[in-house]
C-alpha cells in the first residue's frame, strides 16, 4: 500500500504541473491570436515570430515533463527563426514543427486537465484500496489508476508532439551537411599541414642530399678523402629526411596502431606524455591480431583525440596525472580523458579542440568537454562504427 501511495503521489504531482501547463496554454491562446490579428498591420507583424517562439518555449516544456515521467526524449525538429522579418514571417508560418505545436495545444485543451480527474480517484482510491490493501491484503485497484492518467498524458503529448520522419529527416541532413563542411576544412588543414612538414623539411633534406652525392661524384677522383666526407653527409642526409617521413607518416595513422593496436598505442603514448597516465581499457584487445579490431579510421580518430588530450594537459593543465579510459561498446568506441588540473580549457584559444571535434564529427560522432574553472577536465568522445 505504502508504494502505491508513493506512487500515485508522484503521478499527481506530474499531473498538477501538466495541469499548470495547461492553465498557461489557455492565457498564452490570448498571446497568439492577438498575434495572428495583428500580423496583418505593419506594425504588428513582428509580434508573430515572437508568438511563434513562444509556442516553442510551451511545447518545450511538455516534452521535458513526459521525459522526467517516462526516461524517453521527445525530439525537436524546427526551422530556425533568423534572417529580415518577412523570412522569419514565412518561416513561422510554414514551419511544420510550428503546426504540430498548435494542433497538440488544441488537444491539450481537452486532455491538460486530467488532474481533475485524479482528486475524486484519491478520495476513492485511499477508502478502497485501504481496505483492500490493508484489511483483505489484495493488491491496489484505484490509486492505480492516477499512475494511468500521468501515462495517458504522456502518450498523447508524445504523439502530438513527435516530429515527422520528414521534419527529422531535414534536420539529419542539414547536420550532415555541417559535418561535411567540417570534414573538409579539417582535410585540407590536414593537407596543407602534410605539405609544410615535406617542404620545409624532407624536400630540403632530399635536395641537399642530391647535392652532397653530385659534388662526391665530382671529388671522387681528385680528392678521395673529400668524396667520402661528403658520402658521410649524405648519408647522415638520408637517414635525418628517413625519420622525418617516418613523422609525417605517423601524422597520417601512425604505425604502432597497426603493430600494437588501439589500446597498445594509447598506452605508448601515456608513457612518453610526460604525466602519470592511467589508461583503462574495456572491450578491447591489443595486437593486431587478437580478435575484433576497431575499423581503421575510427582507431586513428581515437588515438589522435588521446594524443591531443594528453598533450593540452601536459602543457596547460598544471596536473601531474592523467586518466584514460577506453571502452567498446556495441555500437562504437568511448573515449574519455581526465586531468585534475587547474580546468577552464577554452575551445577559442587554439585549434586543438576544434581540430578534434571535426575530426570526430567526420565519423559521425561526438565530443563533450567539461572544464569548469579548478578543473578536473574531461573529455568524452563517442565513435559509431561496426565491429
Amino acid at each position: 500500500m505504502r508504494k502505491t501511495v508513493r506512487q500515485a503521489a508522484r503521478a499527481t504531482v506530474q499531473l498538477a504541473g501538466a495541469t499548470a501547463l495547461g492553465f498557461f496554454s489557455y492565457l498564452f491562446v490570448t498571446v497568439l491570436l492577438f498575434s495572428a490579428a495583428a500580423t496583418v498591420t505593419v506594425v504588428g507583424a513582428g509580434i508573430l515570430p515572437e508568438a511563434v517562439l513562444l509556442l516553442r518555449r510551451v511545447a518545450g516544456a511538455k516534452r521535458t515533463q513526459v521525459e522526467a515521467w517516462t526516461g524517453r526524449k521527445i525530439p525537436e525538429a524546427y526551422a530556425p527563426l533568423t534572417g529580415p522579418l518577412r523570412e522569419r514571417l514565412r518561416t513561422a508560418v510554414r514551419d511544420p514543427g510550428t503546426r504540430k505545436d498548435l494542433r497538440w495545444m488544441a488537444a491539450y485543451y481537452v486532455y491538460g486537465l486530467l488532474l481533475l480527474l485524479a482528486v475524486p480517484l484519491w478520495l476513492v482510491g485511499l477508502l478502497v484500496d485501504g481496505v483492500l490493501c490493508g484489511l483483505l491484503r489484495r493488491d491496489a485497484v484505484v490509486l492505480p489508476l492516477i499512475s494511468r492518467l500521468a501515462d495517458l498524458d504522456a502518450a498523447w503529448s508524445t504523439a502530438l508532439l513527435k516530429p515527422s520522419p520528414s521534419a527529422l529527416l531535414a534536420e539529419r541532413v542539414e547536420e550532415l551537411t555541417a559535418t561535411r563542411a567540417g570534414a573538409i576544412a579539417a582535410h585540407g588543414a590536414e593537407l596543407r599541414r602534410i605539405e609544410r612538414d615535406l617542404h620545409d623539411g624532407t624536400q630540403a633534406r632530399l635536395v641537399s642530399l642530391s647535392m652532397r652525392i653530385g659534388l662526391a661524384k665530382r671529388a671522387y677522383d681528385r680528392d678521395p678523402d673529400g668524396a667520402r666526407r661528403l658520402l658521410d653527409d649524405a648519408q647522415h642526409q638520408a637517414e635525418e629526411a628517413l625519420t622525418e617521413l617516418r613523422h609525417v607518416v605517423r601524422g597520417i595513422h601512425p604505425p604502432i596502431l597497426t603493430d600494437r593496436g588501439l589500446a597498445g598505442a594509447v598506452r605508448a603514448l601515456a608513457a612518453s606524455s610526460g604525466l602519470d597516465v592511467t589508461v583503462q581499457v574495456q572491450g578491447l584487445e591489443d595486437g593486431a591480431e587478437s580478435g575484433a579490431r576497431v575499423p581503421a579510421a575510427v582507431e586513428a580518430a581515437a588515438y589522435f583525440v588521446v594524443a591531443e588530450a594528453l598533450t593540452n594537459a601536459a602543457k596547460y593543465s598544471g596536473s601531474d596525472t592523467a586518466e584514460v579510459w577506453l571502452a567498446g561498446t556495441r555500437t562504437g568506441l568511448v573515449v574519455m580523458v581526465r586531468d585534475e588540473g587547474r580546468g577552464g580549457a577554452d575551445e577559442t584559444g587554439g585549434s586543438g579542440l576544434v581540430g578534434m571535434r571535426r575530426r570526430v564529427a567526420a565519423l559521425d560522432g561526438t565530443v563533450t568537454v567539461t572544464s569548469p574553472q579548478g578543473g578536473p577536465t574531461v573529455i568524452d568522445v563517442e565513435l559509431p562504427c561496426v565491429w
